[in-house]
């Protein structure tokens, strides 16, 4: 079970419960935080002081004064107004982590809400009822407020959600789990939708599927530097230590780690006196996209444990300001910082396949072909690497540098970092198939080679792959192997290849 209080959630414990299933709760002491906020509010209704989005409205409404009475109908009337979103639904995974990201967000205390609101937000991740979210409709400021509109409005037992494996009306699966719809009061609609939760839970689904990603990529590029027999003295610790960057280093280790024992690597001298960059740089350039993923995972931490809404209540409600933590910046940049990194790892893995598939740079069968000529082996293959490369340079340009006013200029700066998060998934879907087009190359020109030449790890994880996708003996409808073999790395963390196995019986 973990913890909810607004202040420590980490991407590690996130995993756990979004890939996981593993339940939350709220700590007491957050919740009497949320008590305290919440009677603040109710004080702020019953001397009808003017605060913005309680007692007003919203965005170029803010100068509209609403009756009392009328509060709690305006919290109802702006989701349903708000829910704008169009397009196909945000992965089920990731309206999950919208949950569990709002839930923690309110769990900071100043936000006003009953602690009811966070109840059901923690009941609907327990009961796994994930509210159906269309993708399309934010500007990345003033909140993801067409997202969080639908999400919010599943509460109220409006709209739709994926519930054991069916999209549902959600009146019927809260039904299900007993769970009664919430009328929302004062301030809670706001405090639902005034947040930067939709960019970064897709942030973090991207985050933590790059990261298992660019693990993976070293592993792939191992068991390509047997089939190429590499220089392995390119991954030398000296020459990465006198650069300094720490990452480099790092990702020069694990591919030594990869290739110890290996009787398909060579001396420089031996074969070649350099290997070509796509090969040689593989330390500086993946430990450059490691870099990217450090930063990226640095600011996801702190804006998982932000109060990101608007307007916020501090010393029991004598201080509510109206500012702007609902501006998603640093998530806009961070995914688009996420792209770059994620796209260069597909990038110099399309060139490594190149090396494997064409003859006039290397001395393995062309294309890889069982009969070169008559059948074309891995051939198109690369075509398709080359294709998702390309549209990756198209995904990366930066979201962020766009900004378009909304509300009659009120909202003159947006972000555009749900845009910059979308597009950073789609390239790590990108790079991970092409990743699988190199894995499919690099296993059979290793294989031919020699596996019984191979290091031990690189021959257990060889073996296991096998197990997905069969050696290339004749030509086949191959986009059924690269499909089996991207779900099988979005699915398999290797480093326990590479941390415990060390023989293999092949």
């Amino acid at each position: 079970m973990v913890i909810l209080n607004g202040e420590s959630l980490t991407l590690q414990e996130a995993y756990h419960v979004l890939f996981e299933k593993e339940g939350i709760t709220a700590s007491p002491e957050a919740l009497a935080r949320v008590i305290s906020s919440r009677q603040a509010v109710e004080k702020i209704v019953a001397e009808k002081r003017i605060v913005y989005g309680i007692t007003t409205g919203f965005g170029k409404f803010s100068d509209v004064l609403i009756d009392s009475r009328d509060v709690d109908a305006l919290q109802t009337n702006l989701i349903l107004s708000h829910a704008c979103g169009v397009g196909d639904p945000f992965p089920e995974i990731v309206s999950r982590a919208m949950l569990l990201l709002r839930a923690n967000a309110l769990l900071k205390g100043y936000s006003g809400v009953r602690p009811i609101v966070i109840e059901r937000l923690i009941q609907m991740v327990n009961t796994e009822i994930h509210p159906v979210v269309p993708q399309q409709g934010s500007l990345g400021a003033s909140g993801d407020l067409a997202p969080l509109s639908h999400l919010a409005m599943t509460l109220m037992g409006e709209g739709e959600v994926f519930y054991q494996g069916t999209r549902v009306p959600a009146i019927q699966a809260l039904a299900a789990e007993g769970i009664p719809p919430l009328t929302l009061e004062a301030k809670e609609g706001l405090a639902l939708i005034n947040g930067t939760q939709a960019m970064t839970a897709m942030g973090v689904i991207t985050y933590l599927e790059a990261e298992r990603l660019a693990y993976q990529s070293e592993g792939i590029a191992a068991i390509t530097m047997e089939g190429l027999q590499g220089i392995i003295d390119a991954f030398d610790e000296d020459i990465h230590r006198v650069r300094g960057y720490k990452e480099q280093m790092d990702t020069a280790e694990r591919v030594r780690g990869w290739l110890s024992g290996s009787e398909l690597t060579t001396k420089q001298g031996e074969i070649r006196v350099q290997d070509a960059y796509s090969l040689r740089c593989i330390p500086q350039v993946h430990g450059a996209s490691w870099q990217v993923l450090h930063y990226v995972k640095e600011k996801l931490e702190i804006e998982m444990n932000a109060a990101s809404d608007n307007p916020l209540i501090f010393n029991g409600g004598s201080k509510v300001i109206s500012g702007g933590n609902f501006h998603g910046q640093p998530i806009a940049f961070a995914m688009d910082f996420l792209k770059l990194g994620v796209a260069e790892l597909a990038n110099i893995s399309e060139r490594r396949i190149e090396r494997l598939v064409n003859p006039q740079l290397n001395d393995l069968p062309p294309f890889l072909s069982p009969q070169p000529g008559l059948q074309s082996g891995a051939m198109i293959m690369q075509y398709a690497a080359a294709s998702l490369v390309s549209e990756n340079k198209t995904l990366a340009h930066p979201a962020s540098v766009d900004s378009i006013p909304s509300s009659a200029n009120q909202e003159d700066h947006v972000s555009m970092g749900t845009i910059a998060a979308r597009h950073a998934h789609q390239i790590v879907g990108n790079a991970r198939n092409v990743l699988a087009i190199e894995m499919i190359c690099a296993m059979q020109a290793a294989e031919y080679r020699g596996r019984n030449m191979m290091a031990a790890k690189t021959a257990s994880l060889l073996k296991e792959a096998r197990e997905i996708v069969d050696s290339i003996d004749k030509d086949r409808i191959f986009s059924k192997d690269i499909e089996k073999m991207a779900s099988w790395l979005k699915s398999t963390d290797f480093l326990p290849f590479l941390e415990t196995r060390s023989s293999v019986n092949l």
